[in-house]
């Protein structure tokens, strides 16, 4: 049976797989567990925060989460829209016992997902999540009378959260003098990062900051920069900030219109954490697709990079292993965990404003600190994908390609987590070379690991 939760809660199109109904059940096995889990404080009710991105689909479903806390015998508390990271730090600054957040990320309109945060604001580990699938089996008796859970709303929760925001930069932080063009990609964010950046004197451009329920993330935010780009050229602006639809990742573009992605803003703000003696054991984290021109940018500048799985929960677990207080992807999910348990898009954003404030200098000699090596990833479909690492000539084609390289280049062959393909990626030098490397890698992966046998 294939596993419920993903890899960032349980996700798919909004009422046809993310039904109504498993939304009601999931809050209340979420409930059960949590509690049991040791989440819930004894001596009170415990009480949940429900928050939701601006998809049409996210109102019947936030119905239905808080029906089922509510039932449960928890007391529900609805945010509104707010974003993702915004969830995560109310229940951290609340003490509330539970967090749940509906939205599918930069995922097109018609999907939607529920994330749940434990105590603290953190994120459930596989282990909890499976407890709370497991449990959705389980009969459980109800209260009643007194003893079920109430339905409040706090809107105006979201004003700690941005407050929290303009905080975190300091007192003397301020972004005045800067024309940020913000793409909230008609998402949670269309008031949390346009009042923090007005905040702090910033002259601020909206796009894409008129949510319909119907229209986020399409053809705009962090997977769409074209707007964006265009947007920056004719304003004439200093920095361009891409968020996707729950605002935990951004993307940037510098006032040339080119974009700034996930790798250099973590090379921006490792070396201006070092300044500040915030960064820990001189190390940020990062996965393994991370390019290898910010690993070669940040050894260069003697800071350490510990190297996960793709993923950003697999970066948040080695930070939280070692108290590293940087990481994050290539894809602008970017942690700080000096003021947030998970990835948001509007503090990195204001941290990377706050960086060119500072230093003076512009985003794109900022960024300049990298430089990218071209980069090409070829899926190759209808293979074994479990024999990725383990066939001796695929093996042996990778080593002699890496060999080819160098130092100036790498290869890396993923298996796909949903799939039956295998992806591989190449950097090198020149964008001409990966591709010829990859083309003829791609090829011995085809011939070798088929389904099918090669015709011969």
């Amino acid at each position: 049976m294939a596993r419920l939760f993903g890899t960032d809660g349980v996700r798919g199109t909004a009422n046809v797989d993310l039904t109504a109904e498993l939304a009601l059940e999931l809050s209340v096995a979420a409930a059960h567990v949590l509690g049991e889990a040791g989440a819930f404080e004894t001596g009170r009710r415990p009480f949940a925060l429900v928050g939701r991105d601006t998809r049409a689909s996210g109102e019947f479903l936030e119905a239905a989460v808080v029906a089922g806390l509510a039932s449960a015998g928890v007391d529900a508390v609805r945010l509104g829209v707010i974003p993702t990271p915004g969830v995560a730090h109310l229940v951290a600054s609340t003490g509330a016992d539970l967090g749940v957040m509906l939205s599918a990320s930069h995922n097109p309109m018609p999907d939607n997902g529920i994330k749940f945060f434990a105590r603290g604001g953190v994120k459930l580990d596989d282990a909890i999540e499976d407890a709370i699938a497991d449990r959705m089996e389980e009969p459980w008796r109800r209260p009643t009378g007194a003893d079920v859970g109430r339905v409040t709303d706090d809107p105006g929760a979201i004003e700690g959260y941005i407050a929290h925001l303009v905080a975190s930069l300091g007192t003397e932080a301020s972004l005045e003098g800067l024309k940020v063009v913000v793409d909230c990609a008609n998402g949670a964010a269309h008031v949390t990062a346009l009042a923090a950046f007005e905040a702090q004197g910033a002259d601020v451009v909206p796009l894409h900051a008129t949510p319909d329920g119907l229209n986020i993330n399409h053809n705009c935010g962090s997977t769409h920069l074209a707007s964006l780009q265009a947007a920056v050229l004719e304003h004439g602006a200093d920095l361009g900030i891409g968020l996707d639809g729950d605002a935990d990742r951004c993307l940037a573009v510098d006032h040339t219109g080119e974009m700034v992605d996930g790798d250099q803003i973590l090379a921006i703000l490792a070396l201006a954490m070092r300044e500040r003696k915030a960064l820990h054991s001189d190390t940020v984290v990062a996965t393994v697709m991370s390019n290898l021109g910010f690993v070669n940018a940040m050894r260069g500048a003697g800071i350490r990079v510990d190297q996960t799985k793709v993923g950003d929960r697999y970066v948040l677990e080695a930070m939280n292993a070692n108290g590293f207080t940087l990481g994050g992807e290539q894809s602008g999910h970017v942690i700080m965990s000096e003021f947030a348990t998970t990835g948001d898009g509007v503090l990195t954003a204001l941290h990377l404003a706050a960086r060119m404030a500072n230093t003076g200098r512009p985003l794109r000699e900022l960024a300049g600190v990298m430089t990218r090596l071209p980069q090409v990833m070829l899926n190759v479909p209808g293979v074994n994908k479990a024999r990725a690492g383990i066939d001796p000539v695929v093996n042996s084609a990778v080593s002699a390609a890496a060999r080819e390289l160098g130092d100036n280049g790498r290869v890396l062959l993923r298996p796909s987590g949903t799939e039956p393909l295998v992806r591989v990626m190449v950097e090198a030098e020149t964008a001409e070379l990966a591709l010829e490397v990859a083309e003829r890698l791609a090829a011995v992966v085809r011939d070798r690991l088929g389904l099918e046998p090669a015709a011969h």
